[in-house]
C-alpha cells in the first residue's frame, strides 16, 4: 500500500468514527428541547454530551486505533452511556448489564468507540422491528461483552470476513464496512478477543472478551 492509499484509508476510518459522535450529539440536542425533561434528565444528557465530544477531541487528535491510554475503565457506566445515545438515536436497545459488573484496565474512549460500532453495527442488520440486546458478564479472568440482534443472521463462510476492512455482505445496506474491523483492531490493542455467532435467519451475536484486572 502506498501513501496516497495509507492516507486514504486513515482518512476513511476518521471519518467513520467521527461520524458516530456527532450524530449523538445531534440526538442529544434534540432531546435537551424536551421542555419536559426535570433536572436529573437533563444532567445525564448533558454528560452523554461530554463524552461524545471528549471521543471527538481524541479521535480527531489521535486517531491510531492502536494508540491505547490504559487506565481504569467502568464497563458498565460505559454501556449505559453507548445504549442511552443509540436510543436516543431512535434504535430499540435494551441493557442487561449488573451493577456490581468489574472494571477493567482499557482506555475508556477507545472501548466506547468499538462497542458503539457493534451496537450501531447490529441496529442496521437487525431489522427494522428487531431489538438489540447488550449484556455483561465477568467469566473467570475475562470480562464478556455480548451484542445480540434478531436480524437475517450470517452465513457461516462469511462469519470471519466481516471482520476485514471494508467488507460490506450486502452493498444495499448502509455503512462502510469499516466498524466491525475497527472495533477487532481496539479489542485486540486491549488483548482482548471478539467473535461472531450467528445461523441465518436468527440473529447474530458478537462477543468481546477483555481480561479483568490484575488485583
Amino acid at each position: 500500500m502506498n501513501d496516497a492509499d495509507l492516507t486514504r484509508e486513515r482518512l476513511a476510518v476518521l471519518v467513520h468514527e467521527v461520524r458516530s459522535p456527532v450524530a449523538a450529539v445531534s440526538a442529544i440536542a434534540e432531546a435537551v428541547l424536551d421542555q419536559g425533561l426535570d433536572t436529573l434528565s437533563r444532567r445525564e444528557l448533558a454528560s452523554l454530551v461530554i463524552s461524545a465530544c471528549r471521543s471527538i477531541e481524541r479521535i480527531v487528535a489521535d486517531p491510531s486505533l492502536v494508540s491505547i491510554h490504559f487506565g481504569d475503565v467502568d464497563v458498565a457506566s460505559l454501556l449505559r452511556a453507548v445504549v442511552a445515545a443509540a436510543s436516543l438515536g431512535g434504535g430499540r436497545v435494551v441493557a442487561r448489564i449488573p451493577d456490581d459488573l468489574p472494571h477493567v484496565e482499557g482506555d475508556a474512549v477507545r472501548l466506547h468507540q468499538a462497542l458503539d460500532n457493534l451496537v450501531r453495527n447490529a441496529l442496521v442488520h437487525g431489522g427494522s422491528e428487531g431489538e438489540v440486546v447488550v449484556s455483561a458478564a465477568a467469566a473467570g479472568r475475562c470480562l464478556s461483552i455480548s451484542v445480540a440482534d434478531s436480524g437475517a443472521g450470517i452465513p457461516f463462510a462469511d462469519q470471519q470476513r466481516v471482520f476485514d476492512p471494508g467488507v460490506k455482505l450486502e452493498a444495499s445496506r448502509p455503512g462502510s464496512g469499516l466498524g466491525l474491523g475497527v472495533t477487532r483492531g481496539i479489542v485486540e490493542s486491549h488483548g482482548g478477543t471478539i467473535a461472531v455467532t450467528s445461523t441465518p435467519g436468527t440473529g447474530s451475536t458478537f462477543t468481546v472478551a477483555l481480561p479483568l484486572r490484575r488485583l
